[in-house]
């Protein structure tokens, strides 16, 4: 499906050094039309940090009619899986709908490797989708293996590129340090013929894993360590879950990257700034093979850095091994998928990563910024509903066994229209064990003795007395309910200073809810030396409430408002019709400012 550019209008883009090039190239007709590309390795679930570029080249591509690829960096096989395939293209989709598809729209894969001659010289490319479109099925690295190995052989023909046969620990020792120049390999003179001839001994799974190498042959005396000699391919007996057994040798990130975007006429590469050097081999590989114009180029931005949150995927994968989370989805994890089972719409997360700002530097971001945009689009959207998280049963002893009075709730004061539903107020409720208090402290206007609250959508309510049992516990509150103060009531404007919610002891459920809050106590847990000393002990908090009964068959993906509490969402796991676990997803307020 395909769908016109002009479906919907575009967003308000931001600005910044990167729109500021890409605009400037507009201008001067630099490029057919904008192409970019967001490359994720499938070793690992994305996370906030993907979030950011997704949406940077997500954005870019939408704000100027051209197209963006998602491309799977897939060549080292022995750290990838289907199971990070699979789930990195569900996040895409789950954040781009309703955004970029609107603007871009679905293709099917058709990234198809080919080759041409252009004035006697061999072009490999791939067939992109026509302007407008977004490569949802996404292209592999893999696709480009052939193109791949073929323009390795065409290095090596040119002089350009050498097997190498030091071992690993030789050719870091061989290469240098910042301060030292390296020394050439012994086999760095070896013969054309030779290196032809070895190479494709590698390819045919002659020699063992790290006993060969295919090498660039540029300077080892640079003073950019990433262009002394660096290896394009290396050794792997390892099956791909792409392309299986076919290949014993993979190439390197730094040597398929360049290549894939130039086969996708990628027209502006947009990386991380640990990127920075790697940009000098990236340019020199394409410029080595003489390739038709015009050519990629990269740019460097600063990633994602934020506050109480990690997004090493090495550090995350330790959570998940160690078992301090649940898996790569828990609700804690800063992960896509976790963010959406935890109840965060992908409508938040864009707002938050489409403007948070594109620099040359590194900074941290509080998290604060992150959890006010969640407030601020589950606040226009969320359903309110009533739930109790931690009750004390209320009596109202003027209301006769069986009575149901219906009130009037409110369903989103934030619509243009509001609508209301109704809930039953009974001679039984349940409050909010905080919202009461036997010995209350000053300027306290909440339920205690002998004081009035208001019962949000009922009526005021007396509190007469305080039940305990043999050892002292409460069991029960016995209130008087002033009916008159109902909407519509004779006295319904009489004034008290406090309103809580409430529910129904005969019309709820009895739900788990899951409590979540920050994994970690520290701003910065990465630049902790053990990072899982600082794991939050109360990130996550395991209740059974009581909620409203409408809420026993909310479906995953619903994200309801628990008035005066938070916002929760059923969990797309564990919840089940009738058997509801919600999770929340954040509180009404900022509970961690000062």
């Amino acid at each position: 499906m395909t769908v016109e550019n002009n479906a919907a209008p575009a967003p308000a883009a931001p600005t910044d050094f990167i729109r500021d090039i890409v605009a400037g190239h507009i201008a001067e007709k630099r490029y057919a039309g904008i192409v970019t590309r967001f490359p994720p390795e499938p070793n690992g679930y994305l996370h906030i940090g993907h979030a950011k570029s997704i949406c940077l080249n997500f954005g870019i591509a939408l704000e100027n009619g051209g197209r963006c690829n998602l491309r799977m960096d897939d060549t080292n096989p022995t750290k990838e899986d289907v199971e990070y395939v699979d789930s990195i293209i569900a996040d895409v989709r789950w954040l781009i709908s309703g955004w970029a598809d609107a603007h871009l729209g679905f293709k099917a894969k058709s990234a198809t490797t080919e080759t041409r001659t252009i004035d006697g010289r061999t072009d490999y490319y791939a067939a992109p989708a026509a302007p407008g479109t977004l490569a949802v099925e996404p292209f592999f690295a893999s696709d480009y293996f052939d193109a791949l190995h073929a323009c390795a052989v065409e290095l090596i023909k040119r002089g350009k590129a050498y097997v190498c046969d030091l071992s690993p620990a030789d050719t870091d020792a061989y290469r240098g340090s910042p301060d030292t120049p390296g020394k050439d390999s012994p086999f760095r003179t070896r013969s054309i013929e030779e290196s032809l001839a070895l190479f494709e001994r590698m390819r045919a799974g002659e020699f063992p894993n790290g006993a060969r190498s295919l090498r660039a042959k540029i300077d080892m005396a640079s003073s950019n360590i990433w262009l002394r000699d660096p290896l394009l391919y290396r050794i792997r007996h390892a099956d791909h879950h792409q392309t299986g057994v076919k290949w014993r040798i993979y190439p390197l990130y730094d040597f398929a990257h360049c290549l894939s975007d130039y086969f996708e006429g990628i027209t502006h590469s947009i990386c991380t700034l640990e990127f920075v050097d790697h940009r000098a081999l990236y340019d020199w590989i394409l410029e080595a093979l003489d390739l038709p114009r015009p050519l990629p180029h990269q740019y460097e931005f600063a990633k994602l850095n934020l506050g109480y949150t990690l997004v090493s995927k090495r550090k995350l994968l330790q959570l998940v091994q160690e078992r301090i989370v649940s898996g790569w989805d828990d609700p804690r994890m800063p992960t896509l998928s976790g963010l959406r089972r935890r109840g965060v719409p992908a409508a938040a997360v864009r707002d938050f990563a489409y403007h948070i700002g594109i620099t040359k530097f590194d900074s941290l971001t509080d998290v604060a910024v992150f959890e006010h945009a969640i407030r601020e689009n589950l606040n226009a959207t969320a359903q309110r509903r009533l739930g109790v998280l931690h009750p004390i049963k209320i009596v109202l002893t003027n209301l006769a066994p069986g009575e149901v009075i219906e009130c009037d709730a409110t369903n989103n004061p934030q619509d243009e229209n509001p609508t209301t539903r109704k809930v039953a107020l009974t001679r039984e409720v349940f409050i909010e064990s905080d919202d009461f208090a036997e010995v209350p402290p000053p300027k306290y206007f909440r339920l205690k003795p002998g004081g009035e609250v208001r019962l949000k959508y009922a009526c005021i309510i007396k509190l007469d007395e305080i039940v305990k049992d043999a050892s002292g516990a409460i069991t029960e509150l016995r209130c008087t309910a002033d009916l008159t103060t109902r909407p519509g009531g004779a006295n319904v404007e009489k004034k008290v200073k406090g309103t809580i919610h409430w529910v129904s002891a005969s019309h709820c459920v009895d739900a788990e809810v899951r409590l979540y809050d920050r994994l970690f106590t520290v701003p910065e847990p990465v630049a902790q030396e053990d990072f899982t000393k600082f794991i939050n002990p109360r990130s996550l908090e395991v209740i059974t409430a009581k909620l409203e009964a409408s809420l026993g068959d909310a479906l995953p993906g619903q994200v309801f408002q628990l008035e005066r509490t938070g916002y929760f969402t059923p969990d797309a796991k564990n919840s089940r019709p009738g058997k509801p676990v919600f999770n929340r997803t954040i509180t009404l307020k900022d509970t961690w400012a000062k």
